[in-house]
């Protein structure tokens, strides 16, 4: 469930009317006599001398804690009885008080506390009340933060994350949003990267130790060791490939005389010749900082593959060069191409008749002045051809001849694919 902006609330009769509905609900599951007592005490509260007179400010806000005192659960209601409660409850509260004063914040965390523990029916109905708490402040409100983190903690108790839907651009959004500080930012995204490592999910938790990153102040002494998590996090897990971005980053250049440094400097440029290098005079920091020494080899071996492969878009890979870079036996040239291609890192098409692979596409593992180059001659070599065909069509229309028979040949001569959009 993905908090929006917006919360309906259908309330109809006078304050004291609708807050009397609202004690009422409260007082559901108590004795007859307790009821009654409840009730008499509100209405002491709200009594008036004149009774034309609308109730003040400070009778209000008396009626309303009375109210907010007696709710020690989501209570006893269908999910569209308690929902609407809350609503009705949160809409009463942000007229009372203003957004940013103290009361308004104790009372917020007091409700995420009673709908936080409170037993519910099902699991969504205690997501809705909370978003709907959360949508009930305002964008910049500094409440959204305990409020979403509460939200959050219930979803990871269940493990349901799906349940939230939560993106990391909505996330840096907030952070960008909310009137907190950058402590708070920092544990507000601590959480979430504690929750999702704990659940499995470290896929998921590295990019918000991106946004941790950021998060922190340079000058703070946390800002090294945010670094460091991240270099770690980024080669200790399988599917992290991109180290151009993360060597780009201000903060990761900050840790450059950090000892793992040079390992990314060789996830980024080089192959597994240097990377068996590093491992034979850094070997005790495997245990250090808890990497797979094999994970990493095999993760070099791709990256290394994927290089390879961006020298030969459009063209024909043969085996034996692959199995030379990636120093691997000839046999398991197709293995490691099926790997690779799993990865995101490679498209294309294995022959085993020419002993082939011809490559589609591939992600460079830098992008600098030698990959713009490259880029361009394919660029070019691309238009002249394309000149080729469309000039061998225009010759073949003149003549009568046979279009497709024409493009085909000017195909095989030049090696140019040109899809057909008839």
């Amino acid at each position: 469930m993905s908090p929006s902006d917006s919360v309906s609330v259908f309330a109809e009769g006078t304050f004291e009317e609708q807050l009397e509905e609202l004690v009422e609900y409260t007082a559901r599951g108590i004795t007859d006599e307790e009821r009654t007592a409840l009730l008499q005490s509100f209405r002491d509260v709200v009594k008036s001398t004149n009774s034309e007179a609308p109730l003040d400010d400070d009778k209000r806000q008396s009626a309303f804690e009375l109210v907010l005192k007696n709710t020690k659960s989501v209570g006893q209601g269908s999910d569209k009885e308690i929902e609407g409660f809350f609503n009705l409850l949160y809409s009463h509260l942000f007229a009372l008080w203003p957004v940013d004063s103290q009361e308004t914040r104790q009372h917020v965390v007091y409700l995420i506390g009673v709908i936080s523990s409170s037993p519910c029916s099902s699991a969504s109905v205690q997501y809705r009340v909370l978003s709907n708490l959360f949508n009930a402040a305002p964008r910049s409100s500094a409440l959204r933060l305990p409020i979403y983190t509460a939200l959050f903690q219930v979803a990871a108790a269940r493990g349901d994350f799906q349940a939230l839907s939560l993106k990391n651009s909505d996330v840096e959004r907030w952070l960008k949003e909310w009137d907190v500080s950058d402590e708070e930012r920092c544990q507000f995204l601590k959480i979430i990267i504690g929750a999702l490592t704990k659940a499995g999910k470290e896929d998921s938790a590295f990019e918000y130790r991106i946004l941790l990153v950021h998060a922190v102040p340079p000058s703070s002494p946390e800002a090294r060791s945010a670094a460091v998590d991240v270099l770690v996090a980024a080669l200790r897990i399988p599917t992290v490939f991109d180290f151009d971005t993360l060597y780009n980053l201000d903060p990761i250049i900050a840790v450059r005389d950090h000892e793992l440094f040079s390992l990314v400097q060789i996830f980024l440029r080089n192959g597994l010749t240097e990377f068996k290098r590093w491992v034979d005079s850094h070997s005790t920091l495997f245990e250090t900082y808890e990497l797979d020494s094999s994970q990493l080899e095999r993760k070099i071996r791709l990256l290394a593959f994927s290089s390879l492969a961006f020298d030969y878009i459009g063209r024909d890979l043969p085996y034996s060069t692959i199995a030379s870079t990636l120093q691997i036996d000839p046999s398991q040239v197709e293995k490691w191409t099926i790997d690779v291609i799993r990865a995101g890192l490679v498209s294309g098409k294995l022959s085993q008749a020419t002993q082939t692979l011809h490559v589609y596409k591939s992600s460079a593992r830098k992008f600098e002045r030698e990959q713009w180059e490259a880029l361009e001659k394919r660029l070019l070599a691309w238009k002249a051809g394309l000149a080729s065909v469309i000039e061998v069509v225009s010759h073949a229309q003149h003549r009568g001849g046979n279009v497709a028979e024409a493009i085909q040949a000017t195909q095989n001569e030049q090696g140019i694919q040109v899809e057909s959009t008839g």
